[in-house]
């Protein structure tokens, strides 16, 4: 049975950083293309960055390009997602999400994957 989980969420401060953390088990993500979301109460959830499956492409959420950094440590199944100088318009709850491809491009559509973390919740706040 495959799962998600993510971790490092919580409260950080403005002009602080962050990492997040997603945990695979049941799924080999050195064959995944691998997303990460966020989503405020009312709002559609919105792609912030992706990493193929072999790590050679990564993308990211326009407005957010130069704080965030997305990395793979397929040692240990897991992709990471560095914000840094997080905003208190960065506070979401942020998803991991996974799908199977070959592809070398991955994509910040929430249809693109098939997998899907519960998340965890990040708080902007001084």
């Amino acid at each position: 049975q495959w799962q998600l989980v993510e971790s490092g969420g919580g409260l950080v401060q403005p002009g602080g950083s962050l990492r997040l953390s997603c945990v695979a088990s049941g799924l080999m993500l050195n064959s995944y293309d691998v997303g990460w979301f966020r989503q405020v109460p009312g709002k559609q959830r919105e792609g912030v960055s992706c990493v193929t499956w072999n790590g050679e492409g990564e993308y990211y959420l326009e407005s957010m390009k130069g704080r965030l950094a997305i990395s793979r440590e397929d040692t240990q199944n897991t992709v990471h997602l560095w914000l840094t100088d997080p905003k208190p318009e960065d506070t979401a709850d942020y998803f991991c999400a996974a799908v199977h491809s070959i592809s070398r491009t991955c994509q910040l559509s929430t249809s693109y994957y098939d997998y899907w973390g519960r998340g965890t919740p990040v708080t902007v706040s001084s």
